[in-house]
């Protein structure tokens, strides 16, 4: 692996200790009956999928950079695809996560448009990966 990927990949793992904490927090809300959580569907959901896809796009991360120093790209393509795949994991739970980060809020604000950008994102960089593998 390369230097780049190894110490994109050390970032990932230790950001599964954020994840981690996050869990911790959406089970604090559910056992201590937090007023704005459970009585709040939209942000339960929202802060629901922030959470299952924080934890699995860091684990799509992580295995795409083992991929990525083997795929037939440029340095500058590489290192492109690396941070767009990586950029998802982070854009798109802060999206679900601070678009409704009041208890009160029952309608996303803009901040879920980072949902998409880390969604777009995402499909540019194993776009890009993939076409380097092929």
């Amino acid at each position: 692996m390369s230097p780049s990927s190894l110490s994109t990949a050390g970032v990932l793992l230790i950001t599964v200790s954020g994840v981690g904490i996050g869990g911790l927090s959406l089970l604090g809300h559910i056992l201590g009956r937090i007023p704005g959580y459970l009585d709040n569907p939209v942000r339960r959901g929202l802060w629901r999928a922030g959470h299952a896809h924080a934890g699995v796009l860091v684990l799509f991360a992580l295995v795409a950079l083992l991929y990525l120093d083997h795929a037939d790209l440029s340095d500058g393509m590489r290192s492109l695809a690396r941070v767009l795949i990586v950029a998802a994991p982070i854009l798109m739970p802060l999206g679900f996560f601070l678009s409704v980060v009041r208890p009160s809020d029952t309608k996303p604000n803009k901040l879920i448009w980072l949902t998409v950008l880390g969604g777009v994102g995402l499909g540019a960089g194993t776009m890009i990966l993939g076409i380097g593998l092929v």
